[in-house]
């Protein structure tokens, strides 16, 4: 290389948060290396510092980083002929792309590289530092950061399946605990917000309608929302300068299975160390612990939603939610979805409801039922299903089963005192043995076999009366909550028209056969 009479330094100083985390932060850190640097070109009498360019917190498995890529293009301009860094490492680990850069194409801009604790200069460097000595010490600082990437993931994935969160921030509707930053806490104002968004969903609305509620109401997003929080948050999906609702940022939300108290993680894991690609990995694959934090929408509600996304949910013209049966309403043959039509003639308008199998060829049959009568079928089949609960004669009846119990209670109390008796035996043939061993009636060995005969029968006894009184507390808990159950339901439940918020409430499928039968499946939730 040819030497020239000044040189214009691009100072380069970086540090990774691996760096920070293998004890060497202090020998590493920023204001060591510039102080190092500087030392060394204070005393050159040809140098001069053009520009100091810092990656801090950048990691060095490959050159997509900002000060550096600004390095180069003051390079390319010809403003800087000379790199100085502390080390090798402090430029990069990636061998490949770090040998290229100091033998091609720093010498191909005439640039003159320096690392001072490896002794590597290329303007003084012979052919065996050049071709031996800085490919090895390369692959030695990439093998590092292998090392590392592995036993970052290697962490990472323990942490994972014991239901830590190892998350850099917290979903929507939770926040980091304080105290442990792998805890999840419920943030009442967020989760009030999803708890909406779930009950809107299956109210009928759509996406989009639910976004255009909520920005409509001035509800933050949830990027704005951890801005509010003071969070550092950035995320690719930014469309306007402030980010609003969206339909993508909604279905986000009610298809996050977090919300139940699952904790859900390793969805996609990066190429390699050396790329920042990241690819999905299948559902077998993710980490799934449950019961890690509070809930904020049931499990139920949460598959009751899964099922409403799979279907064709969109809103009619003019509409914010889908028609009344949508989600509901399946072939009783095929399980197939069923479809809403509308014939207009002559001023008239028919709705009625079809199986989209058979015009698809598929070989099942029309199932046309007409939405009237349909609506007219499930009413007269839920008032008959909740009549069993609000018929008199039907509390009567329980009262009288829950009479039958208070009898097995009686039972169960007998049986109490029969055990008892018996341990009371147990305990008079236990003190008998004193008096026969006194007496020599029985030998010593005699004594403890029997005693261990008698203290295990005993126990025996007790743990069956311990048993007895727990199914005691069960009969009369459940004697006492089907009573409340009736109560409530006979004050509250009288259905005399049909909407969605009943079918949601109580449905969870309606099959509709070919010749009009409608079979109705209940929430057990519901009829509990």
């Amino acid at each position: 290389m040819e030497v020239k009479d000044f040189y214009n330094v691009a100072v380069y100083l970086r540090l990774s948060r691996d760096d920070e985390s293998d004890g060497s932060a202090e020998s590493n850190s920023i204001r060591s290396q510039r102080d190092m640097i500087r030392s060394y070109i204070c005393k050159q009498d040809d140098m001069e510092i053009y520009d100091i360019y810092v990656d801090d917190g950048w990691s060095g498995a490959n050159f997509d980083r900002p000060s550096f890529k600004r390095m180069m293009e003051d390079i390319e301009a010809g403003h800087a002929n000379c790199v100085i860094v502390k080390d090798l490492s402090r430029f990069g680990r990636d061998y490949i792309e770090a040998g290229r850069l100091i033998q091609k194409t720093f010498p191909a801009f005439s640039v003159r590289f320096i690392a001072l604790n490896d002794n590597f200069d290329s303007l003084t460097a012979d052919f065996n530092e050049k071709t031996l000595v800085l490919p090895v010490k390369n692959f030695v600082n990439d093998a590092y950061c292998s090392d590392i990437s592995k036993k970052v993931r290697s962490h990472q994935q323990v942490k994972r399946e014991k239901g830590d969160f190892i998350g850099a921030f917290a979903v929507y509707g939770y926040r980091k605990n304080p105290e442990n930053v792998n805890q999840l806490l419920v943030d009442e104002y967020a989760a009030g917000i999803v708890k909406k968004i779930f009950a809107w969903k299956i109210a009928g609305l759509s996406n989009l309608a639910i976004a255009e509620k909520l920005d409509g109401m001035g509800i933050l997003s949830p990027m704005e929302y951890k801005k509010s929080q003071g969070e550092k948050f950035s995320t690719g999906f930014v469309t306007h300068v402030k980010a609003k609702w969206s339909a993508v940022a909604v279905k986000r939300i009610l298809t996050n299975e977090l919300y139940t108290g699952m904790m859900v993680q390793g969805k996609s894991e990066k190429v390699s160390h050396k790329v920042k690609r990241s690819i999905e990995k299948s559902r077998e694959e993710w980490v799934r612990v449950p019961d890690t934090h509070e809930a904020v929408v049931s499990a139920e509600d949460f598959g009751t939603v899964q099922r409403l996304l799979e279907i064709d949910t969109r809103a009619s013209a003019g509409k914010a939610g889908c028609h009344m049966f949508t989600g509901f309403l399946f072939c009783g043959d095929c399980g197939e979805p069923m479809i809403r039509r509308v014939n207009r003639y002559k001023g008239k308008e028919k709705v009625y409801f079809i199986c989209p199998t058979r015009n698809k060829g598929l070989g099942c049959t029309r199932h046309s039922i007409q939405e009237k009568e349909l609506k007219h079928l499930v009413l007269a089949g839920l008032q008959q299903q909740l009549a069993l609960f609000l018929d008199k004669s039907y509390v009567l009846n329980q009262i009288e089963k829950m009479e039958v119990q208070f009898d097995e209670v009686a039972a169960f109390e007998k049986q109490i005192q029969k055990l008892q008796k018996e341990q009371e035996k147990y305990v008079a043939l236990r003190s008998g043995l004193y008096e026969d061993l006194k007496q020599e009636i029985i030998t010593e060995e005699d004594f403890r076999d029997f005693r261990r005969i008698y203290e295990k029968r005993y126990q025996a006894a007790e743990d069956a009366i311990r048993q007895q009184e727990e199914a005691i507390k069960t009969l009369f808990k459940a004697g006492v909550a089907a009573g409340a159950n009736l109560e409530k339901m006979k004050s509250t439940l009288e259905i005399t028209e049909l909407d969605r918020d009943i079918l949601v409430t109580f449905v969870s499928r309606i099959l509709v056969y070919e010749d009009k039968r409608v079979f109705l499946e209940l929430r057990a939730k519901a009829m509990a």
